[in-house]
C-alpha cells in the first residue's frame, strides 16, 4: 500500500504491518504512552484503514495522569517508580479496562537528556502488553537503549512498541 508519512520509513513500514496484520486477525489495539508522547498512536494513524485496528490511545505523561486515566495504583508508582515493569503493566491493564480493544501496549521510560538515575539511566524504557482474557499473565520488558539523543531513544521505543502490537 502506498501512503505518505510524517514519520521515518522504518516506523511507517512497521506501523503498516501492525495495521494489516491486526486487521486480518480481527484484533483491535489500545496504547498507553508516556515517554513516546503518542508517537505509537501517531504512527498507526498514518496508515489508511487504521481505524479498524486502533481503538484509542492514552498519553499519560505525568504520574497524576497514570493514576487518573489508567487507574495505576499509587503504591506501584511510590514503590517501583513510573519507569518500572510493574507500572507499565498497570498502565496496559488500565488502558485495556478503559477501552474496547483486544490488546494493550504500554510504554514508560527516561528519554533524557536529564532525569536518569544510577538504577534507571537515560535510555531505560519499560514495555508491557496485556491481552484481553489473559489479564492475569503480566508480560513486560525493560530495555536499556544506548543513550543517544532524546529523539533516538523515542524512535527506538516506538519501534519496540509497534513490534509488541504484532499478532
Amino acid at each position: 500500500m502506498e501512503y505518505e508519512t510524517l514519520l521515518p520509513t522504518e516506523i511507517g513500514d512497521l506501523a503498516l504491518r501492525v495495521v494489516e496484520e491486526n486487521a486480518a486477525a480481527g484484533r483491535t489495539v489500545v496504547l498507553a504512552e508516556s515517554c513516546t508522547g503518542g508517537l505509537v498512536a501517531a504512527a498507526l494513524t498514518e496508515i489508511p484503514g487504521s481505524s479498524a485496528v486502533l481503538d484509542r490511545g492514552f498519553v499519560t505523561y505525568s504520574n497524576e495522569a497514570k493514576l487518573e486515566s489508567l487507574d495505576v495504583p499509587l503504591e506501584i508508582i511510590e514503590t517501583f517508580g513510573a519507569v518500572s515493569i510493574a507500572c507499565a503493566w498497570a498502565m496496559a491493564k488500565g488502558a485495556l479496562d478503559h477501552s474496547n480493544a483486544d490488546v494493550a501496549v504500554a510504554i514508560s521510560g527516561v528519554a533524557g537528556p536529564g532525569g536518569g538515575t544510577d538504577l534507571k539511566p537515560v535510555g531505560t524504557v519499560v514495555f508491557a502488553r496485556v491481552v484481553r482474557g489473559h489479564e492475569g499473565e503480566p508480560e513486560g520488558e525493560m530495555k536499556k537503549f544506548e543513550p543517544g539523543s532524546r529523539a533516538d531513544i523515542r524512535r527506538q521505543a516506538t519501534l519496540c512498541a509497534l513490534e509488541l502490537l504484532l499478532p
